[in-house]
């Protein structure tokens, strides 16, 4: 679901929403507001009582955020190994180039390395459009990555078809998280029919390009694939590593950006 050297930022933004809902749930001073308050909390997706749809969507999102650091090391191990079997579980773009250039090697065939990569990166779209048609605007502003989107919305919302259709195809290749796209989808009121045709065409041709690609490299990338998975553990790290020091970097600006109005007013 995301560009190629993106994906440690998109990760650290999940984590970082994953944190912010289990540190709500943590809160002293939420909890000692009582019941009533916990479910007007302007920081909770829904109004209210949340209604057993608000609660599986909302623990399918965390879920989603969480599976993406359980099968890391897993993912990166098999792109050099096995590599359908990794874009079965997540449909990275590495393992859709590795899986191309082991069947231009001989070792399987160019319409499974395409067709693999769909399960993984179709996985958990849905659950993002439904997400939309729970809590529309409410939930866009919150996710990470959408603050310029969030101020466009009346036009998005007028623009209506002529602006999801297209960005839902395109979700993969644009340089904003493909969620965002996914709940302005579910908000304005596309059908799920609708959102899972585009979304797999979307899919299809952004694993018909990485194909592509693995499949022109060859065998420089079965090579490149095989180093990845002998020295996986490192690989592992340095996401890690990186995820965390964005996320430390995107709190500072959000906590930098927070303080600036109480300046202002302290002035």
């Amino acid at each position: 679901m995301s560009v190629p050297g993106t994906e440690p930022a998109e990760a650290a933004e999940d984590a970082e929403a994953a944190e912010a809902v289990e540190a709500q749930a943590a809160d002293p001073a939420t909890t000692a507001a009582g019941k009533a308050d916990l479910r007007d909390d302007p920081r909770l997706p829904w109004h209210g009582k949340p209604r057993t749809a608000d609660i599986l969507c909302w623990l399918g999102i965390v879920l989603s955020s969480l599976s993406y650091w359980v099968l890391l090391p897993l993912r990166v191990s098999l792109v050099g190994t096995h590599p359908v079997v990794a874009e079965l579980l997540n449909g990275g773009a590495e393992s859709i180039i590795s899986a191309a250039a082991f069947a231009r090697a001989g070792q399987g065939t160019l319409i499974v390395a395409v067709l693999a990569a769909i399960p993984g990166l179709m996985k958990f779209d849905a659950l993002y459009w439904w997400a939309g048609r729970l809590w529309g605007e409410r939930f866009i502003k919150a996710l990470p990555g959408s603050r310029r989107i969030a101020r466009q919305m009346p036009r998005l919302e007028q623009a209506g078809r002529k602006f999801t259709w297209p960005a839902v195809v395109a979700s993969l290749f644009l340089p904003i998280p493909s969620a965002v796209i996914y709940v302005i989808a579910g908000w304005v009121g596309m059908r799920l029919v609708t959102f899972l045709i585009l979304d797999l065409i979307g899919a299809l041709l952004w694993a018909g390009l990485f194909s592509w690609l693995g499949y022109a490299l060859g065998h420089h990338a079965v090579v490149a694939a095989a180093a990845i998975s002998r020295y996986s553990w490192w690989f592992t790290i340095g996401i890690v590593a990186l995820s965390v020091l964005l996320v430390v970097r995107s709190r500072r600006r959000t906590m930098a950006v927070a303080a600036a109005p109480a300046d202002q007013d302290g002035r």
